[in-house]
C-alpha cells in the first residue's frame, strides 16, 4: 500500500513538473544535454574505434624501420646443429608455424629444413644435414643441388625510429619474463589482469592522498590508460585528453586480450635516453642497459627496469646508479608484498650491486655503427620517410666480429688502463681515460664489418672511428708506396727495398723553413736500407725518402687511395702529421692485400621499402691506386714489421701467428693498422682532448688488433686465410745486405729480397770476397703455393721454365723495366753466370 502511495506521488511530481513552464524547460534541457553528451561520446567512440582499427590492422609496430646485419654464413664443415640453427633463426624471426611471414623451419634429428617467407632476405629455401658435430651437406631445394654455405636471416641490430632517433627491439608476450611481468605490475598496476581498464581502489586511493597531502601527484592510470595514452595522445593534462583516454582505454580493453596489451605496453613504454637515443620497449632496454637478451635477465634487472617507468630521466641508473638502485628496491619491495617474491629473495636482490652493461663498453647493438648508418639514411635517403614505413635495411655488420671487437677492446682499455695508471696517478679522475676505435673491413669489399666509436655509448656518443686524428707512422706505407713505384716511373733511379738512407740528425728545409724530426726515444741506426727503416719505422730515412719521391707525389697517391684532401705536401707528411679518420685509414689500407686496387668504406648493402621492392643495392667502388707489383713489395716489407720490427710483439707475446702484415703508429695516439687476406682491422687508442698518449702504438693499439684478429679468424668466413703472393714482374734475389750486392757464398748476412723485375742488383758482392763467381739463390723458386691467390690472381707456378715463376733475372741497370730481358729458360747455374759477365 506504501509503494503505491510513493509511486503516486512521483508521477505527480513528474505532471507537476511537466505542466509547470520551470520544469519544462529543466526537463527538455536535460534530454538535449543528454542527447547531445550520447552524440559527442559517439562521435568519439567511432572516431577512437576507428583510429585504434587502423593501427591495430596492421600492428602498432608495423611502421619502423628496421636495421639487419649481414647474413650470416653457414658452411659445410661448420660445427654445430640443428638446434644451434633454429635458436638463431628464431633470434631473427623465424618460427615454426608456416604462417611466419619472416619464414619457417623443420627440426629433424640429422637435420633443419629453412623456408624463407615473403619478409625474408633470402627467398632460397634449404636443407642442412648433420653427421655427428659437423655440417656434411647443404641441398637447395630449389634445384635439390648441393651447396657449400648457406646464408641465415640477418640478425635484427634494432628497430630505427628516424626523426625522433629512438631505439626499439619489438618482442612477443612470450619473450617477456615472468619476474618482468611481475615487476612491472607491482610498480604500475597491480590488478592489471584482474581490472577492466581502470581500477577503482587506487583511483580512490590516489584521491585520498592528494586530499591528505594538499597537491596533485598521486597517479592513477592502469597500464591500459598508459599505453592509450603513449600510443595516440600527448602527455598534456587537461579533461579532453583525459576523456580520449577513456575513450580509447575502453576500446583497447574491448578489443585486446591482457597478454596483447601489456605486449603493446612493453614495446612502447619510454626508458630513458642512452645517448642520443630513446629507449623504448623492455627489450631494447634489456640490451641497453644489461647488454643481453631479454628473456636472460635476472630478478634485479627486471625490477631496475621496472623502476625506470615512473622517472626514467631521473633514475638513469649511467648518471645517477645511487637512485636507480634506491628505486629498484622499492620494486623489490613491492613484489615481496605482493607475495611474488619472499624474503630470501628480495634480501638478495637488494644487496645486488648495479651492474650495467655500459660500465666499461658499449653494449652489442653497435650504436655507434647504428649512427653512422641512421646519418646516412638521413643525408642519401632524404625522399624515403624511413620513420613511418616499414623499410628494412641490410648492412654489412658481422655480429659475430663485432662482439668479437667488443671483447677485445674491452680486454685490450684494461693492458692500457693499467700502463697509464702507473705514469697517472690521477687517471680515470683529474686525468681522463684514454678512448678507442676499431673498425674492421673486408678488404676486397671495402665492407665494413665490425665497428666500435668508443668505450662507452651512454656517456659519449663521439664516435671516433670518424673522428680526425694523426696518424702518425701508420701514414708511411703511403710514403714508401709512392717510393716503390718509381720502379715504373724512374727507371735509372728506382728506389727499391734495398736502397739505403743514412738514419741521423738532418734538418730539411720547405719553403725557407726548417723541420728538424727526431726519432722514437732519440736513436739513430746509420745507413740502413728501406726494409729496415719501414719495419723499424724510423723518421729520418722516411722523411729522406719522401723528399727523395717528391712530397706532392706522396700526397697525390694518399688522395687516391682514399684519404681526405686536408693533407698537404710538406715534409711533416711523411710522419703522418695530417688528420685522417680510422674509416679513412681503413680504406686507404685496402689497396695492399687487393694488390693495387682500392675499395671505399661501406656500410649498407641493400634497402627494401614496405613492399619488399629493393630502392638501394650496394655497388663496389673500386679504383686501381697502384700496379699488383708495387702493392705487393708494400705488403712484403709490411709483414717484415711484424717478423722483425714495431709489431713484432704480436708475435711472441700475443701468439697471433696467420700470414699478416702491418705498421704501427705513434704520434700524439697510438695506432695500429693491419691485414691478412681476410680482413682488415685499424685501432686507435688516444684522449679526446689530443693530448699526447706517451704510449706507444705496440704498446697501446697493438694488443687490441692481436686479440681482435685471433678471434676474428676462428670464424668458419675468415678461417682459410691464405699468404700473400706475387704477381707477374716480380723476382727475387739472394743480397748482402751491406754491400747491397748479389750475395755470394761469402757472405755472412745473405737474405732473400723481392724486387720488381729489372730493379735487382746485377754486381756481385766484392766487399766480403773469397767467394768467386759462385752466387747463392741464382735457381728459381720452388713454390708449393696454390693455384688461386687473393684478389683473383693467379700466382707462378714455381716450376722452372714457368715463364711466371718468381726468379733471379740479369738485368742492365740503364733500361727501364719494361725492356730488361725475360727470365731465363732452360739455363743452368753457370749460364745465367757467363750471361752477367758478358
Amino acid at each position: 500500500m506504501r509503494s503505491v502511495k510513493v509511486k503516486v506521488a512521483r508521477r505527480s511530481l513528474v505532471v507537476r513538473l511537466l505542466y509547470n513552464p520551470w520544469g519544462k524547460i529543466f526537463f527538455f534541457a536535460t534530454i538535449i544535454l543528454v542527447g547531445i553528451g550520447l552524440s559527442v561520446f559517439s562521435f568519439y567512440y567511432v572516431k577512437y574505434s576507428r583510429l585504434i582499427d587502423s593501427k591495430l590492422s596492421t600492428g602498432p609496430f608495423a611502421n619502423t624501420s628496421k636495421l639487419f646485419a649481414a647474413p650470416r654464413m653457414v658452411m659445410v664443415g661448420d660445427e654445430g646443429s640443428p638446434s644451434e640453427i633454429a635458436v638463431w633463426l628464431r633470434r631473427s624471426g623465424y618460427g615454426e608455424s608456416k604462417n611466419t611471414r619472416m619464414g619457417w623451419y623443420q627440426i629433424r634429428p640429422d637435420a633443419i629444413d629453412i623456408y624463407p617467407g615473403p619478409d625474408a632476405f633470402d627467398q632460397d629455401s634449404g636443407v642442412i644435414k648433420f653427421e655427428g658435430p659437423k655440417v656434411s651437406k647443404i641441398i637447395a631445394l630449389r634445384d635439390s643441388s648441393e651447396r657449400t654455405r648457406f646464408a641465415l636471416e640477418p640478425e635484427l641490430i634494432t628497430n630505427l625510429f628516424d626523426r625522433n632517433r629512438e631505439k626499439r627491439r619489438i618482442v612477443k608476450f612470450a619473450d617477456i619474463p615472468e619476474v618482468l611481468q611481475r615487476a612491472v605490475i607491482s610498480a604500475e598496476d597491480k590488478r592489471f589482469f584482474q581490472h577492466s581498464g581502470f581500477d577503482p581502489v587506487r583511483i580512490v586511493k590516489a584521491a585520498y592522498v592528494d586530499v591528505r597531502d594538499r597537491r596533485y601527484g598521486q597517479g592513477a592510470s592502469t597500464l591500459s590508460q598508459q599505453l592509450a595514452r603513449s600510443f595516440w595522445l600527448d602527455q598534456e593534462k587537461t579533461w579532453r585528453r583525459k576523456a580520449a583516454e577513456v575513450m580509447i582505454t575502453l576500446e583497447l580493453e574491448r578489443k585486446l586480450t591482457k597478454n596483447e596489451i601489456f605486449e603493446y605496453y612493453s614495446n612502447e613504454v619510454y626508458l630513458g635516453r642512452r645517448g642520443s637515443f630513446s629507449i623504448h620497449g623492455f627489450g631494447e632496454g634489456a640490451q641497453a642497459y644489461f647488454g643481453k637478451d631479454l628473456r636472460n635477465i635476472t630478478l634485479e634487472e627486471a625490477s631496475l627496469m621496472a623502476g625506470l617507468i615512473q622517472r626514467p630521466s631521473y633514475t638513469n641508473p649511467f648518471r645517477y646508479p645511487d637512485r636507480a638502485k634506491s628505486r629498484r628496491n622499492i620494486i623489490l619491495s613491492m613484489m615481496k608484498e605482493n607475495q611474488f617474491i619472499n624474503q630470501e629473495q628480495y634480501e638478495t636482490a637488494a644487496a645486488a650491486p648495479v651492474k650495467l652493461a655500459g660500465e666499461e663498453m658499449e653494449s652489442s647493438d653497435a650504436p655507434y655503427f647504428v649512427d653512422l648508418v641512421n646519418e646516412s639514411l638521413v643525408s642519401q635517403f632524404q625522399d624515403h620517410d624511413f620513420q613511418n614505413s616499414s623499410y628494412r635495411v641490410y648492412t654489412t655488420l658481422d655480429m659475430d666480429l663485432q662482439r668479437d671487437a667488443l671483447q677485445a677492446v674491452h680486454a685490450g682499455m684494461l693492458e692500457v688502463d693499467a700502463q697509464l695508471k702507473k705514469r697517472h696517478k690521477d687517471y680515470g679522475g683529474a686525468w681522463p681515460e684514454a678512448q678507442v676505435a676499431l673498425v674492421a673491413m673486408d678488404p676486397q669489399t671495402g665492407q665494413i664489418k665490425a665497428l666500435i666509436g668508443g668505450r662507452n655509448y651512454g656517456l659519449s656518443q663521439l664516435d671516433r672511428a670518424q673522428a680526425k686524428r694523426q696518424p702518425g707512422s701508420v701514414f708511411k706505407p703511403f710514403v714508401y708506396t709512392a717510393a716503390m713505384n718509381t720502379a715504373l716511373t724512374d727507371g735509372s733511379s728506382a728506389i727499391t727495398p734495398l736502397t739505403t738512407y743514412v738514419d741521423e740528425p738532418t734538418t730539411f728545409w720547405y719553403d725557407n723553413k726548417a723541420y728538424e724530426p727526431n726519432n722514437f726515444e732519440g736513436k739513430f741506426n746509420g745507413t740502413v736500407t728501406v726494409r729496415q727503416a719501414l719495419a723499424k719505422s724510423l723518421n729520418i730515412p722516411t722523411v729522406k725518402i719522401a723528399e727523395a719521391v717528391g712530397y706532392r707525389k706522396v700526397v697525390d697517391l694518399a688522395r687516391r687511395a682514399g684519404l681526405n684532401m686536408d693533407i698537404r705536401a710538406t715534409p711533416a707528411v711523411a710522419l703522418g702529421a695530417y688528420e685522417v679518420t680510422p674509416i679513412e685509414v681503413a680504406g686507404a689500407y685496402t689497396m695492399f692485400p687487393g694488390r693495387g686496387v682500392r675499395s671505399k668504406p661501406s656500410y649498407i648493402s641493400l634497402i627494401r621499402d614496405q613492399s619488399g621492392s629493393p630502392i638501394f643495392e650496394e655497388k663496389p667502388d673500386r679504383k686501381t691506386v697502384v700496379d699488383a707489383r708495387v702493392a705487393y713489395l708494400m705488403v712484403n716489407m709490411m709483414e717484415e714489421v711484424l717478423r722483425s720490427g714495431t709489431g713484432a710483439g704480436v708475435r711472441y707475446r700475443y701468439n697471433f701467428t696467420l700470414p699478416a702484415a702491418g705498421k704501427t703508429g705513434t704520434s700524439h695516439d697510438g695506432w695500429f693498422a693491419g691485414f691478412t687476406s681476410k680482413l682488415i682491422c685499424v685501432v686507435w687508442v688516444g684522449y679526446d682532448d689530443n693530448r699526447e698518449l706517451k704510449l706507444e702504438g705496440a704498446k697501446s693499439a697493438l694488443p687490441i688488433w692481436g686479440e681482435f684478429m685471433k678471434r676474428a679468424h676462428k670464424h668458419p668466413e675468415y678461417r682459410n686465410v691464405s699468404a700473400f703472393y706475387p704477381p707477374d714482374g716480380i723476382v727475387t734475389a739472394q743480397v748482402d745486405p751491406q754491400s747491397g750486392q748479389l750475395a755470394t757464398t761469402a757472405c755472412p748476412e745473405a737474405r732473400s729480397e723481392v724486387f720488381i723485375a729489372g730493379t735487382q742488383p746485377v754486381e756481385v758482392c766484392r766487399l766480403h770476397g773469397g767467394g768467386g763467381t759462385q752466387i747463392a739463390g741464382w735457381e728459381p723458386s720452388q713454390s708449393t703455393r696454390p693455384v688461386s691467390a687473393p684478389g683473383g690472381m693467379t700466382p707462378a707456378s714455381g716450376k722452372p721454365g714457368d715463364p711466371r715463376a718468381v726468379q733471379s733475372i740479369p738485368v742492365n741497370p740503364s733500361q727501364p723495366p719494361n725492356q730488361q730481358p725475360k727470365p731465363a729458360e732452360g739455363k743452368g747455374i753457370f749460364g745465367r753466370i757467363r750471361d752477367i759477365f758478358k
